[in-house]
């Protein structure tokens, strides 16, 4: 989202900002309805390993792409959230590989949950950051 902003206007930047805050929110709303679903168990729990396995993947890769947006050091409210969302997706693997971990370790979904509220708050946080950028 953030490349439909370069070069444009700052009201355009703040758009895509704004945008960003919101598919953030979403994005933490269906992460928690999910946990919530497997610790529920409407859902099954994906394999521990499975788990581990696409979040280092993932970890890998976010963390790539925050080290490549840090070195922009952009004041641009569409760069900033782009930021703030890589940071968060690494946060995020990290926090997976954690659940992972402590679900092989206690063969237990408490892990999951209470993981998965913490990412929820997290991402939360993180919208609300991105849009303050967006006013």
């Amino acid at each position: 989202m953030s490349l439909l902003a370069v070069g444009a206007a700052t009201i355009r930047k703040k758009r895509v900002a704004l945008f960003s805050g919101i598919i953030q929110i979403i994005l933490a709303l269906l992460g928690l309805t999910e946990v919530v679903r497997r610790f529920t168990g409407i859902e099954q729990m994906p394999h521990f390993q499975t788990m581990i396995v696409i979040s280092l993947l993932a970890l890998v890769a976010n963390s790539i792409c925050l080290w490549f947006l840090q070195r922009q050091n952009s004041k641009d409210a569409h760069m900033k959230a782009s930021v703030i969302f890589s940071a968060n997706d690494v946060i995020i693997n990290i926090g997976v590989i954690v659940a992972g971990l402590l679900i092989w370790l206690t063969d237990s979904m408490i892990p999951d949950l209470i993981v998965g509220i913490i990412i929820f708050l997290i991402v939360i946080q993180g919208a609300i950051r991105i849009l303050k950028l967006a006013k």
